[in-house]
């Protein structure tokens, strides 16, 4: 099965710095609510290739479903054999079309009155952007950014930080860290940044080596699960748009893989698998809660993954890449077992916690209940 695409025309494109570019794309009419999206999450851009006919790469919105304006914002930072990257910065003009799936992923605060702690590194900075500007917006609780940069030409969105920083004196406050100034940042110096500020909402973007270091620190100073969010980003292995041969768009995406790691889908933290559990021999009773609405099913097929059953009864359940490689589709179980065929985005916490992709999950239990919150 593939996945829904819409012809967007591009209606801006920013030079952010030197090697990053903001592209905003008008909504079609009569998308509007496939496009309204939560802050934190990312599209998914079929970008042209000559060898392979569309690459399949992802990028974070940073921009805020509180602006009315009818379009959406991606930022594209370079990397240097980054194929999808470079071809977005060089091509991409005011008037052309690509295609894109609707916003997935699940980067993203669960109250915007939560006092907000956001760590960006780089062009991690495009999802923590999107959540700060919405926080501002429609919430009311005190949001810290800690951006990490190489040098003061690498900082994106500088300006409009400033300006946000200044409207806000009393809810926004933003630190910035310059390697060149202050060397990289270490576990000691998060630790005592984020020491003050255990009650928040932690969400960190950015390098592996800064997430890993920050992350870890967030864990020893007791930051629960549920307010510890890490964005990281893994290649698709496979195509939703459904234009290319399974071995080509494979081979495509080990090459990106070892050498573009801003072209890649946010997802969640590790490469673990969930246990194998012998299916379950007849129907199952299904039942998943989705903005707000419970959806029950009595002839779940134990075969059939839970995405494709929801699907086929009519569910618009949220996906992207339907290959385990991303977080779009994760719920969160309540009751019963799941097996997952492939996972390439949950760790062993996330597993504990009853997180599941729903995509690659078939029933091991007569009875499962999911909810999407």
């Amino acid at each position: 099965m593939t996945t829904q695409s819409f012809e967007l025309e591009v209606v801006d494109v920013v030079e952010e710095t030197a090697d990053a570019h903001s592209i905003t794309f008008r909504v079609p009419d009569g998308a509007e609510a496939d496009f309204a999206f939560k802050p934190g999450q990312f599209l998914t851009l079929a970008v042209p290739s000559d060898q392979t006919g569309v690459a399949a790469r992802c990028y974070s919105l940073c921009s805020s479903p509180a602006d009315e304006s009818g379009t959406v914002t991606i930022t594209v930072k370079r990397t240097a054999e980054g194929y999808a990257s470079n071809w977005l910065c060089d091509n991409v003009r005011d008037g052309d079309t690509l295609r894109v799936l609707a916003p997935s992923g699940i980067f993203t605060p669960a109250s915007l009155d939560s006092d907000l702690l956001l760590f960006a590194g780089g062009s991690g900075v495009t999802p923590i952007m999107s959540i700060a500007r919405t926080a501002l917006a429609r919430g009311t609780g005190r949001i810290v950014v800690f951006y990490a940069n190489r040098d003061e030409t690498s900082v994106i969105f500088a300006r409009e930080l400033t300006a946000l920083a200044a409207a806000h004196p009393d809810r926004l406050q933003v630190v910035h860290w310059l390697e060149s100034v202050q060397g990289l940042p270490t576990a000691e110096q998060v630790r005592a940044f984020a020491a003050d500020r255990s009650s928040y909402d932690a969400f960190v973007c950015g390098p592996a080596p800064f997430m890993k270091m920050t992350v870890g620190v967030l864990k020893e100073l007791g930051f629960p699960r549920e307010r510890r969010h890490q964005e990281k980003f893994v290649s698709l292995g496979g195509n939703p748009f459904g234009d290319l041969p399974e071995v080509e768009q494979a081979a495509q995406e080990v090459a990106a893989a070892e050498s573009d790691p801003d072209d890649a889908a946010p997802a969640v933290d590790a490469e673990v698998a969930a246990p194998a559990v012998p299916a379950v021999a007849g129907p199952v009773r299904l039942e998943v809660e989705l903005d707000g609405e419970t959806h029950a099913f009595d002839d779940w097929d134990p075969a059939t993954r839970m995405l494709d059953h929801l699907e086929a009864n009519g569910v618009k359940a949220p996906y992207s890449c339907r290959e385990g490689e991303c977080s779009a589709c994760a719920v969160r179980l309540l009751e019963g077992e799941v097996a997952m065929a492939h996972n390439d985005v949950l760790d062993d916490e996330d597993l504990a916690e009853g997180i599941r992709l729903a995509c690659q999950s078939t029933p091991t239990t007569d009875v499962v209940r999911a909810t999407y919150s």
